[in-house]
């Protein structure tokens, strides 16, 4: 049952740490490489570099709620919120983006 998971390329969950500038602030971010492939389709999607997301990415949550307690913790649940909406067989992931902020 367990093999689907346990058997995938190691190289997956490997960690990696990216140095950037988050709206003009130097930080890193460390995250597992299948995050950081999900995280670059999304940026390429929006027509942006990585950091260039990130930093927008930020700006509105800030905007929206303030600070987040665990940045990180919000890149991984961005990228699944990007497989739930790819699941569903969004095309227009604008469209399907405003659904699931309806439906919070």
């Amino acid at each position: 049952m367990c093999e689907v998971f346990s058997r995938q390329d190691p190289r997956r969950y490997q960690p990696t740490t990216r140095k950037l500038r988050l709206n003009g602030q130097s930080t890193s971010i460390r995250l597992e490489q299948a995050f950081w492939d999900i995280i670059d389709e999304i940026a390429a999607g929006e027509g942006m570099a990585t950091p260039a997301f990130l930093s927008t990415l930020q700006s509105e949550v800030l905007q929206l709620g303030g600070e987040p307690v665990n940045f990180t913790s919000l890149l991984r649940c961005a990228c699944l919120v990007q497989l739930e909406l790819r699941g569903r067989g969004a095309q227009d992931f604008r469209k399907a983006a405003q659904q699931v902020a309806q439906a919070a």
